[in-house]
Order: C-alpha cells, then structure tokens, then sequence
C-alpha cells in the first residue's frame, strides 16, 4: 500500500477536503504536479483547473480550482484555493458564465499591457478547463 499523508483543500466558502489521502494532482502554475508521502517542501501558484485526489481508502474524487496556492511538506499538501467546487457540482455552462465574464473584462479596453496578458492566461486557463470538464 502507497505511504499517505494529509490532505487539506480550502476555499474562502468552506474546507473542502481534510482527508488522509495517497495521492494528489495539482494543477501548478507551471504545469500538472503530482504530490505523494515525503514529497520534497514545495509551495506553488494554482492556476484554474481539476485536482485529483485519491483517498487511502482508494476512492478518487476531482476538484476544480480557480487559482490559489499550494504548500507541501513531506508530511502533507494544503491547497488553499481563492475557489473551489466538486467538480461534479460543476457544470459547463456555470463555467461558461465565467469564460464569458473574462471576454467582456478584455474587450472592454482601458487595461495596462501587463494586466491585460494576465486576463488573456487567465481566460486561456478557463478555456482549456472547459474543454476537460465537457470530455470528462
């Protein structure tokens, strides 16, 4: 049996997930990562996306994030996420909404060079995080 660790997924709304758990996927700012038992201390940005977290019992349940941050020490992963939901409390068309929000933010103009590439990465992310919810 895989080594477990603690896992905690907080939200501003409420405490997700506080479960002993085996494995954890995380969708860092720099790309998909996976946490096991002793991995090396880390903290990390989120970006949008799906956390897999599989159980010590061996049941697997996905998340989806908007942003946040990660801390990890070998003895356990805390993601505090800015939002967070099941995903399968998450439509397509609730994230639609979102991506929707996000164009009209851009087309609006007025914005500095640096805050508009965030919005453009932002509504990319949301993009993609879209086009998994609706193949899953």
């Amino acid at each position: 049996m895989a080594d477990s660790f603690k896992f905690d997924l907080v939200s501003p709304e409420r405490l997700l997930v506080s479960e002993t758990v085996t494995e954890v996927v995380i969708p860092a700012a720099l790309g998909e990562m996976t946490v096991l038992a002793n991995h090396a201390p880390t903290m990390t940005t989120i970006k949008p996306g799906l956390v897999t977290v599989k159980f010590a019992s061996g049941e697997t349940h996905k998340y989806v994030v908007f942003g946040g941050f990660a801390d990890i020490l070998p003895t356990g992963c805390t993601l505090l996420a800015e939002s967070a939901v099941s995903a399968d409390d998450m439509s397509p068309d609730t994230l639609q909404k979102r991506i929707d929000a996000a164009k009209a933010e851009i087309e609006e103009g007025n914005h500095h060079h640096e805050h508009l590439t965030k919005l453009e990465k932002h509504l990319y992310e949301l993009t993609n995080l879209h086009e998994v919810l609706v193949a899953a």
